[in-house]
């Protein structure tokens, strides 16, 4: 399992259905080592700590793997920009992950990367309005509750710095709730 891509953004202005929304979810990929803290990465920044941030949810990983999926819906949908290949982080992610799928991460499993950074899975990641706007199409966020494609949140255990290439292991935790099963409860409720 490796980290292919860590990507921080700070909050800013987005137009979306015709009103200005201060928003995080537009991440840039950084090069070299990126400190990181209880709350999250260096230079990264989120816009409502209601939803986003704090101690359980630091940091917001996804997996590379759906990056063509996203590719091709988007294309179906016309996005302005469909023929452009969509760069690690346009999901809102910090850390765009290989290896380590939704369906194989259960609350309390812990990443450990290679130079000893811990990072906890705390729950998945749901999406709003402001995630349709950045994907070009109002049905982005359904989608990724039809896919269960949703990523998930992580706490930070040991902080550090962490870099794009770093590999990582999986420490199962006490594996009673997937981040899918999660993800459909509270989708229902």
């Amino acid at each position: 399992m490796k980290l292919l891509s860590l990507n921080t953004g700070r909050a800013s202005a987005m137009d979306i259905d015709g009103r200005s929304v201060l928003t995080g979810i537009r991440k840039t990929p950084r090069g070299g080592a990126v400190a990181l803290a209880t709350l999250g990465l260096e230079g990264d920044e989120q816009a409502d700590p209601s939803v986003h941030g704090g101690l359980s949810k630091a940091v917001y990983a996804y997996p590379s793997e759906h990056y063509e999926f996203w590719q091709t819906v988007r294309a179906q949908a016309q996005v302005a920009a469909w023929g452009q290949v969509l760069p690690p982080g346009s999901l809102g992610e910090n850390l765009t992950l290989s290896g380590l799928l939704e369906k194989d991460a259960f609350i309390g499993d812990t990443l450990r990367f290679a130079g000893g950074v811990e990072l906890l899975v705390s729950e998945p990641r749901f999406p709003c309005f402001k995630f349709n706007a950045v994907m070009g199409f109002n049905k982005a966020a359904k989608l990724m509750a039809q896919s269960l494609w949703c990523g998930f949140y992580l706490a930070v255990k040991i902080p550090g710095e962490l870099a794009a290439g770093e590999t990582f292991e999986l420490l199962p935790g006490p594996r009673e709730l997937s981040i899918p099963e999660l993800f459909r409860a509270r989708m229902k409720g």
